[in-house]
């Protein structure tokens, strides 16, 4: 009701400005002429004059009338070069940060509600660098003032900020138009004011700033670099640190262009996913899988079977997929591909020098232009008193601990209940452990909607699985009648045996050992890098688990290609890391797939979506293959078919994703979807059905009503609605 009644009397005021003609008082001919009467009443009465005028001028610029530049000419006139620029530069920064004020408080929130999303790197840029924007923009005169204050408002920047950098800013342009006002009588118009040349000048003057920041820039990187003595020359045009995803990639895109690249691996290449994580769980999972597709044949019109093998066996699959995949990062693949392979230690000495710890104890030292970390992360084990005495595994460090097990542990917990927990808890239950699993948190998979997790956790416990949220462990026990974890929920303390406890509760990046904290550079649970993926140093950058935001593979070779090219061609062009489109699944059956935001995520950030929901249980492909449960969740600008986010829950949703991941990576919206032809029947028509749904609720029932007025009319029919025929009472 407020911003109502600020709007109105807002425009009252703007409506009585130019119903009363007092434009015509802020024109070059209506300035002249009553130039003779403004002087009379400034001698008779100074103060009271300049008082009255300044109070005007604030009331034009905040109301964004025209006629400032007017009134900017008239202050010279009246008042001379000195006094006129003084009355002019506070009044016109008042006004502007009025203006401004009043667009934030009427427009802001509507406009980051429902452009929040859109205009998030925006609000980061202008929080980050917007006082040398915005001097910019008033140091050149090209840019309409009202204009620069109404959009201002829509972001976040600092009122006080922007006063002073507005009162700083239009000095200069204050200055000339105050001056040309001291010769009123020789102007015949605005545009004499301003000629080609002063606009070119003000324009170079608006380069200031931001040369000024690149100069700072370069002198915070000298500052930073003084206590090194940078070498004249460098063994390597690029080192890169860590042989997982982001470093392989790194390593492989400064191959292609031709740099002297060297990449060093202490332990296994291929990293945490070929190793431990993404390539041997997804192995696991589909034995599993099949394993209780058996059990239950007769969903398939067969006999159920229980099926028969040895834990040990599947472990041993598992081991032999890591070992038909790890061709792909091997050391011979990417020494022909023109990569130095180094397996050893490494350690940065100084910003351009690595220091080499081979594994027969010599130690060499190789210099590079650039260097990238891509050290990964580990598994978390949290501090529980008495974990170490019990004993653990980890989701590392399970596929040697449990490879000679013939059977899967008896008792298993595990501890943690985020995408890696619900992995191994449903895919163990399945091959015949008794799973409990511990999650501290209300939910389980905590940052997908509650709708999710419910089918999640419903999915888990058919399986078998003992989900108990809310759970907090305590510590863990031993003694003559086995392990014991120790949790509490709702202050009552809970005894939960097992044989095996995984610990399953995230995962660190590696920051240790690598001679980051002796040169200062920044750490916070991760190497803390700026929009380029560059650290304290801009020569040294960091790619993959170790930097985040996202712990996923594919984020971090996404990572990588900014980092490469960064380090290696920085000084022409830097990109900045694009996050728009990150996708990510939980491999649990049913899958859960998701890229952009969900509702959950839309709710906390106060953007504005629509949700179109279809479920599975509809597509006829999901009906032939018994898998008809799940859901495709959509979320769009309200009224729009532009996609923000979407939620897949159901088999193959990690391949589903896919379109829409394109779709949103290229503007796409559900229309071009739905317009789409996809083969019938497969999995992918659920994409197009829940574009459907949206289209369905946005049918334009109107003309719909007309089209069918005029297919009577064409059937030689009234045009008016026909009546039900009355109930016969018979059904």
């Amino acid at each position: 009701m407020k911003k109502i009644i600020l709007l109105a009397v807002i425009a009252a005021m703007v409506a009585a400005f130019f119903y009363f003609g007092l434009d015509s008082l802020l024109t070059l001919d209506g300035l002249k002429s009553g130039l003779t009467q403004f002087e009379s009443w400034r001698v008779a009465r100074p103060l009271l004059v300049g008082g009255a005028f300044l109070l005007l001028y604030v009331v034009v610029t905040a109301l964004s009338l025209p006629g400032a530049a007017i009134m900017t000419l008239a202050a010279g006139a009246l008042f001379g070069l000195m006094w006129g620029t003084v009355i002019v530069s506070f009044a016109s920064s008042i006004g502007a940060t009025l203006a401004f004020l009043v667009s934030r408080y009427l427009l802001s929130d509507t406009v980051q509600k429902r452009f929040g999303d859109r205009l998030k790197p925006i609000n980061e840029g202008v929080a980050k660098d917007g006082a040398f924007y915005l001097f910019t923009l008033r140091l050149v005169p090209i840019f309409p003032f009202f204009l620069i204050n109404l959009l201002l408002g829509l972001t976040p920047i600092r009122a006080a900020t922007f006063y002073w950098v507005s009162q700083l800013g239009m000095l200069a342009g204050t200055l000339v138009f105050v001056n040309a006002g001291t010769q009123l009588a020789q102007l015949d118009s605005l545009s004499g004011i301003l000629s080609p040349s002063l606009l070119l000048s003000f324009a170079l003057l608006g380069l200031f700033p931001l040369i000024a920041k690149k100069i700072l820039g370069v002198i915070k990187a000298r500052r930073v670099y003084a206590k090194y003595q940078k070498p004249k020359h460098f063994d390597r045009n690029l080192i890169v640190i860590g042989a997982g995803a982001g470093g392989l990639v790194t390593a492989y895109i400064a191959a292609v262009v031709k740099a002297k690249v060297t990449l060093i691996e202490a332990h296994k290449m291929g990293g945490d996913c070929l190793n431990y994580g993404c390539v041997p769980s997804k192995a696991l999972i589909k034995s599993a899988k099949l394993a209780q597709q058996m059990r239950n044949a007769s969903h398939y019109g067969l006999e159920d079977a229980n099926p028969k093998f040895t834990f040990r066996k599947i472990m041993q699959r598992v081991h032999e997929v890591i070992a038909k995949v790890e061709p792909h990062d091997s050391v011979e693949r990417y020494q022909e591909l023109g990569v130095e392979v180094i397996q050893a230690y490494a350690k940065l000495i100084d910003p351009w020098t690595v220091e080499i710890k081979h594994r027969d104890g010599s130690v060499q030292h190789l210099t590079a232009r650039s260097i990238v970390l891509a050290t990964g992360a580990q598994p978390f084990v949290p501090p529980l008193p008495g974990i170490e005495e019990v004993g653990y595994v980890t989701s590392d460090t399970l596929w040697d601990e449990f490879a000679k097990l013939e059977q899967a542990p008896k008792r298993l917990v595990v501890l943690g209940g985020g995408p890696i927990g619900c992995e191994l808890a449903q895919s163990f239950a399945r091959l015949g452990s008794e799973v409990v699993q511990v999650e501290m948190a209300p939910r389980i998979m905590m940052r997908e909607d509650e709708d999710v997790t419910v089918l999640a956790q419903a999915s888990l416990e058919a399986d078998g699985v003992s989900v108990l949220t809310n759970h907090k462990a305590l510590r863990c026990e031993q003694n003559n009648e086995g392990k014991f974890l120790v949790v509490e929920h709702e202050g009552v303390e809970k005894v939960i045996p097992f044989d095996a406890l995984l610990c399953a509760v995230g995962r660190v990046a590696r920051l240790e050992g690598y001679g980051l904290e002796e040169l200062g550079i920044e750490t916070n649970r991760t190497i803390v890098t700026n929009d380029y993926q560059e650290t304290l140093y801009p020569n040294i950058l960091a790619a993959g688990d170790v930097t985040g935001p996202y712990q996923f593979t594919h984020t971090a070779a996404h990572q990588a290609w900014y980092a490469a090219v960064n380090a290696l061609f920085g000084q022409f062009k830097k990109f900045k890391v694009d996050y728009r489109v990150i996708p990510w699944t939980t491999f649990i059956d049913p899958e859960v797939a998701r890229v952009g935001i969900n509702e959950q995520e839309a709710k906390e950030k106060g953007i504005a979506v629509e949700v179109t929901r279809y479920g599975l249980d509809d597509l006829d492909r999901a009906i032939t293959d018994g898998a008809a449960y799940g859901f495709v969740k959509v979320l769009t600008v309200p009224g729009k078919d532009k996609i923000l986010g979407v939620t897949i829950v159901g088999e193959h949703g990690g391949d589903l994703m896919a379109e829409f991941i394109l779709a949103m990576k290229h503007g796409l919206g559900l229309n071009k979807i739905l317009g789409t032809i996809h083969a019938y029947p497969t999995w992918a028509e659920a994409n197009k059905y829940a574009a459907g749904e949206w289209k369905r609720a946005h049918t334009p029932q109107k003309v719909l009503l007309w089209l069918g007025k005029y297919h009577d009319w064409r059937r030689g029919k009234p045009a008016e609605t026909t009546k039900a025929p009355a109930s016969s009472g018979n059904s």
